[in-house]
């Protein structure tokens, strides 16, 4: 990978570490599904206009847009609402790896290799240790809602696998579409009209940022980013720059919003991060020693 495609890389993992901050102060000005709304609403239009519809089913898009907008972003949302630090769930909600692996062993048929279970069980461990942790930064009921927010993230991922190869920007414009009237019937029935309309007057110019940083910076520039890349490298060069995603996301948290970090949270992250490692990386460093 070229030096200027790998800060490419590094743009879109900071951007993706670094937005569960942005999550964070968005949620100072708007309720999380109204947040949701608006930002989904702002990853479809006025870019659906102009990007031509991928060649996938309307069903698949739904789907997608359904499970990522309501089941990740508005559960992790309202997770990051005062029941767990920015810097945590950008790390618990990485479990969406092994979510993904456990959905596709039962649902498609694929085998679990050795090195997945070392890895789950490595992931495991880091979670037992942020579980033995509770109190009032992180509640058992933020753990719980991003967790559920991993396994909805790796139900859309297998949506998006069974996509075929299609444009992922036009994927993302298009599903966010479907993400929007159900979350907008959610912020309507939980957070009421009355919250929605005074949350939308009293917003800050930076709340409107957070809101426009969710829609372009983080899903049509970090998609569309890292999928071109991923069309011109391997995938094994490209998914392992994701580990850092957490890295920035509690680096970010520590800077911006003064999360501490004491050795118990390092050692969850080291544990959680290996188990990614492990998964991540094994398959190419056999393939690396096969060839010696």
């Amino acid at each position: 990978m070229s030096w200027s495609h790998l800060l490419l890389a590094l743009s879109v993992v900071a951007i993706w570490g670094t937005n569960f901050v942005v999550i964070r102060w968005g949620l100072d000005g708007l309720p999380p599904f109204l947040f949701a709304t608006l930002r989904f609403a702002l990853s479809a239009l006025p870019w659906l206009l102009v990007i031509r519809r991928p060649a996938v089913p309307m069903r698949k898009l739904a789907t997608f847009g359904v499970l990522l907008g309501v089941g990740q972003f508005g559960l992790l949302y309202l997770a990051i609402q005062g029941r767990i630090t920015p810097g945590l769930a950008s790390l618990v909600v990485q479990m969406q790896v092994f979510f993904t692996i456990g959905l596709s062993v039962m649902l498609i048929g694929e085998r679990v290799h050795p090195y997945q279970l070392a890895g789950l069980v490595a992931a495991v461990a880091g979670l037992g240790v942020i579980g033995a942790h509770l109190d009032a930064t992180l509640t058992a009921t933020g753990l719980a809602l991003v967790l559920a927010a991993a396994f909805f993230w790796s139900c859309a991922n297998l949506v998006a696998k069974s996509a075929g190869r299609v444009d992922m920007l036009a994927f993302m414009v298009w599903s966010s579409l479907f993400a929007v009237p159900p979350l907008a019937a959610l912020s309507w029935w939980f957070e009421g009209s009355a919250r929605i309309v005074d949350s939308l007057q009293a917003a800050s110019a930076g709340v409107w940022a957070s809101v426009l940083w969710q829609a372009i910076g983080n899903s049509l520039y970090g998609y569309g980013v890292w999928n071109w890349l991923l069309a011109r490298h391997p995938t094994a060069t490209v998914a392992p720059l994701a580990l850092l995603v957490p890295v920035f996301g509690m680096g970010a948290s520590t800077v911006f919003l003064g999360e501490a970090l004491p050795p118990w949270k390092l050692g969850a992250g080291a544990l959680v991060l290996g188990g990614l490692a492990i998964i991540v990386l094994w398959p190419k460093l056999r393939a690396v020693l096969a060839r010696r």
